[in-house]
């Protein structure tokens, strides 16, 4: 195995701490990818990592990225909950690495609910 030196180490402390800044604190949205054994199976892992990517490409400072466990809906997976400021959260089924990133430009940056991926809105709340 090849012996780490300290640059190899502040890399990967520069790459963790982008990722946990997008992880939490204030922000105008929140994206939560349900990431349930039926998620990670249905390709989660894939998506999150698609949308931790484009968030970094495109140097969107004002989004929260996060997971959750199981949804529920397993036949729809993988899915993420979109939830941006004053407006009531979206549930997107049936996701791919490109239909999250068109999500990520259309609903998130240009405030369009893309319809046809979207299958839930508003809170599941009783109170």
């Amino acid at each position: 195995m090849k012996k780490l030196k300290i640059g190899d180490l502040e890399r990967v402390r520069e790459k963790v701490r982008k990722n946990s800044t997008l992880r939490q604190g204030k922000a105008r949205a929140k994206v939560t990818v349900h990431m349930g054994t039926c998620g990670i199976a249905a390709g989660a892992r894939k998506l999150l990592a698609a949308l931790m990517e484009e968030i970094e490409a495109a140097k969107l400072k004002n989004i929260i990225v996060t997971t959750s466990g199981c949804a529920g809906l397993c036949s729809r997976e993988p899915m993420a909950t979109l939830e941006v400021t004053g407006s009531p959260p979206v549930k997107y089924g049936d996701l791919t690495p490109e239909k999250i990133k068109e999500i990520l430009h259309e609903h998130i940056i240009n405030g369009n609910i893309i319809e046809k991926y979207a299958f839930a809105m508003g809170s599941e709340r009783t109170h």
